[in-house]
């Protein structure tokens, strides 16, 4: 039997990381088998095109290399690592896919949605989530706990102005209208009512 594929996606200080978490937990609790990974990372060579892309030293990146690269490494994630999970049956979790490049490079950066889809579309083929979870945490609200966390690290896109992480924001609610596999939690809760909330969604996929 294979397994199901849910992504989470958000802003900046969404707090996707520890919602992820919880819901492992809960679904390990009832049996299931789960797998944690996220984007972009997950493996080796992922993980290594994740230091070049969110290195504060890399300012000077070209929209189009950034686009490239997250598909690069999406690519390798996905044949690697989550297509095989999946046809073992396992839940996969993971934090962020290619939503984030339609929003972070189609949008924000001004590539364009179909474009950044046509790039993406050559490094994932047919291979997309059975549910997509929203985060929906304004930008304002987001970037204050990013910069207030003793525990997270500011990284490249952290660094981009209130006016980006706005464009990200809108573009994500644009996303929910044209996908239906997008669906939006309230992320300004408290954890325990978002990680309730999300678990109910991914209960109607399974």
């Amino acid at each position: 039997m294979k397994g199901k594929f849910i992504t989470f996606e958000g802003t900046e200080g969404s707090g996707k990381t520890s919602i992820i978490k919880e819901i492992k937990k809960h679904y390990e609790n009832l049996g299931l088998e789960v797998m944690l990974t996220r984007e972009p990372g997950g493996i080796k060579i992922s993980e290594r095109i994740r230091d070049i892309l969110l290195n504060k030293d890399n300012l000077e990146m070209d929209a189009r290399t950034e686009a490239l690269l997250f598909a690069a490494a999406r690519r390798q994630h996905l044949v690697e690592k989550i297509l095989p999970a999946i046809e073992s049956g396992k839940l996969v979790l993971c934090d962020r896919f290619v939503d984030s490049s339609l929003i972070y490079q189609g949008v924000a950066r001004g590539i364009g949605i179909d474009k950044v889809y046509e790039i993406n579309f050559f490094a994932i083929e047919d291979a997309l989530p059975d549910l997509t979870v929203f985060i929906d945490v304004r930008p304002e609200v987001g970037l204050q706990r990013v910069f207030n966390s003793p525990n997270r690290e500011v990284n490249r896109l952290d660094l981009e102005n209130l006016d980006f992480h706005k464009k990200i924001y809108m573009g994500y609610l644009e996303l929910m209208e044209k996908y239906d596999r997008i669906k939006s939690v309230n992320g300004e809760q408290t954890l325990e009512s978002v990680v309730e909330d999300t678990i109910a969604l991914i209960d109607r996929v399974l």
